[in-house]
């Protein structure tokens, strides 16, 4: 017996899809994501920010390692925001209502993307010190 043929009935029907037109189909979804997170102010901030850095990451830097690891800051940031976003959706579908666990896992969600801003703003200071100083 198949995994497929174990579920009695596909609820998602992107499960039932498999090579080419299920990656075409994530893909659409992935773009439905972005469009969801461009509607959040602090995600449009941040992805303006990055259309700024990622090319100011190649001329500030001598190397591929160190381009990746500025544009990569720069990526986790917004990946960080995608999630957060996602998890404020998820606790706010549940409902209105305050709960601690609701508040805990807004927090968290919170406080990873502060994270994320932390690791960037070093590489991001690090490497513009180095550039600024040779």
């Amino acid at each position: 017996m198949s995994h497929r043929d174990a579920l009695p009935e596909f609820v998602n029907e992107q499960k039932g899809r498999t090579g080419f037109a299920r990656v075409w189909h994530a893909t659409g979804y992935s773009m439905a994501g972005l469009r969801a997170g461009w509607e959040e102010a602090a995600f449009r901030l941040e992805a303006c920010l990055a259309f700024v850095m990622l090319p100011l990451a190649f001329f500030i830097t001598g190397s591929w390692v160190e381009v990746a690891l500025l544009a990569g800051s720069v990526l986790l940031v917004l990946i960080v925001e995608l999630l957060n976003t996602a998890v404020e959706a998820a606790i706010d579908r549940i409902g209105p209502e305050r709960h601690p666990l609701s508040k805990r896992a807004k927090d968290m969600g919170s406080a990873a993307v502060f994270l994320s801003l932390v690791f960037a703003a070093g590489v991001w200071l690090t490497a513009l010190v180095r550039f600024f100083s040779a």
